[in-house]
């Protein structure tokens, strides 16, 4: 599968259906020794912090993904646990 082929293609959680957002409006962490994708980095989507300047950020670990379809991506992850979360200033 070729990046291109990721492209506009919604995240949808596995756990609760939530839409985490879209391959395009995201960033991929690459390794650049073996090309592979390691995770999806996925800007928080407005909220209070947001509106303020601050940023926060879901990192997605590749190995979350369970499928890859068409039209969408499914992952598995614990939208509570932290380590899915960053913050970036």
């Amino acid at each position: 599968m070729r990046l291109s082929d990721l492209i506009g293609k919604d995240i949808i959680n596995i756990s609760d259906g939530a839409r985490l957002g879209t391959v395009g409006d995201s960033d991929l962490i690459i390794n650049g020794e073996t090309g592979y994708i390691e995770s999806i980095v996925l800007p928080n989507n407005g909220g209070f912090l947001g509106m303020w300047g601050g940023r926060s950020q879901m990192v997605i670990p590749w190995q979350a993904v369970k499928k890859i379809g068409s039209e969408v991506i499914v992952v598995e992850i614990d939208q509570n646990n932290s380590r899915f979360r960053s913050s970036m200033f």
